[in-house]
């Protein structure tokens, strides 16, 4: 079935749909991952963005149940080279078109993947529409400039937890706080982490380090906070434009000046801002699983996954280390506190997908609140 992906500067890229007929909108992105295209999926942050695959041959070892960072599929649309429909995998349960159709979202093939990175990386990203219904392809590029910018968009809280739930090994488990507090089951710190899109791997590896973690939405207030009487805080991924999240970031400001702090990503990015940073849009992101990132603490170079759109300007900052630089165009991967115990990172430690490299941030935190707490 024919398909058209019409971008808001008036270039058109045609293909065809591998899902059936449908329509979708949202921010043009791309993904230069080879592997790993079920945990972009289901990634939250990527909510509001259509992915391309620069890797031309996507699906060929399928869908299993095992490879899912949330509960549902986040991508507005997939857009790809060549989908393979027969996947080989001893893992596989479903190919990826029966997948994504499942989930109700547009999947298209025959797109000139390459042409349409190469036009992402020169022009920026941008709003796009991509339609199997093409009488009018001026109309859809109509409607692709009339679709609300990333810049602005607080996103985080469309895909946020409904309640608190703690992490059971292999998917939530809801909660309910008597009286707004909490019966903390486990003997290690008791960290309360904040759901703003988060990727299930940063759950696995926090309980790894041997954490009692209770997870909240994210509009869980200071109050409620002091009420559930956490030793910690952390700050997870997500998607949208942090800006816009303000009084997130004013929660955020009053945490950190009470509990050691962690961010990853989009917690990153509301750390810099709670301590008097600014952020800025990227011209093109970076989405990947092979991004170089230099620790300037010990030198070491490592190989991260990356998804994001903002990035955090520090520079007018006090008491604020860079601990991390992207080498690809310099620009900041985390930071820490010089007297205060926070840390953050702007990369994904957790992968999935991606390198292993950067785990150690969750043993970083693990010894800040050994260090903070004594414990």
């Amino acid at each position: 079935m024919k398909a058209l992906l019409a971008l808001e500067d008036g270039t058109i890229f045609e293909g065809r749909s591998f899902t059936g007929s449908g329509r979708a909108q949202g921010e043009v992105i791309f993904n230069t991952g080879m592997t790993g295209y079920q945990e972009v999926l289901t990634d939250p942050s990527y909510v509001g963005q259509m992915v391309c695959m620069t890797y031309p041959h996507v699906g060929n070892y399928g869908v299993n149940l095992d490879d899912v960072e949330s509960d549902r599929i986040h991508v507005e649309a997939f857009i790809v080279k060549e989908c393979c429909k027969t996947p080989s995998n001893w893992r596989a349960k479903s190919s990826l078109p029966d997948y994504l159709t499942k989930h109700g979202i547009l999947g298209i093939e025959g797109i000139d993947t390459r042409a349409l990175t190469r036009h992402l990386r020169l022009h920026g990203a941008m709003r796009g529409v991509i339609s199997t219904d093409v009488d009018d392809p001026q109309a859809l590029v109509d409607s692709a400039k009339s679709i609300p910018s990333m810049e602005g968009l607080g996103l985080a809280m469309n895909v946020t937890c409904e309640g608190p739930y703690r992490w059971n090994g292999s998917a939530p488990e809801p909660v309910t706080l008597a009286d707004g507090q909490y019966d903390w089951p486990g003997d290690g710190p008791r960290v309360l982490v904040y759901d703003l899109g988060i990727k299930w791997n940063i759950l696995r590896l926090l309980a790894a380090e041997g954490l009692d973690l209770l997870v909240v939405p994210g509009d869980f207030p200071y109050e409620s906070v002091k009420k559930v009487a956490p030793d910690a805080i952390f700050l997870s991924n997500g998607p949208g434009d942090p800006a816009a999240l303000g009084g997130l970031k004013e929660t955020v400001a009053q945490l950190c000046e009470e509990y050691p702090t962690a961010g990853i990503c989009l917690g990153h990015q509301l750390l810099g801002l709670a301590l008097g940073g600014e952020t800025f849009k990227l011209k093109f992101g970076h989405h990947g699983i092979n991004h170089p990132v230099k620790d300037l603490t010990t030198g070491r170079i490592e190989i991260s996954s990356q998804n994001h759109g903002f990035c955090v300007d520090i520079s007018r900052l006090e008491d604020i280390e860079v601990t991390h630089v992207n080498l690809n165009d310099q620009t900041l991967e985390g930071f820490a506190h010089t007297k205060k115990p926070i840390i953050a990172i702007q990369h994904h430690p957790e992968a999935g997908p991606g390198p292993h490299d950067t785990r150690s941030f969750f043993k970083r935190f693990r010894e800040l609140l050994r260090e903070s707490l004594g414990k």
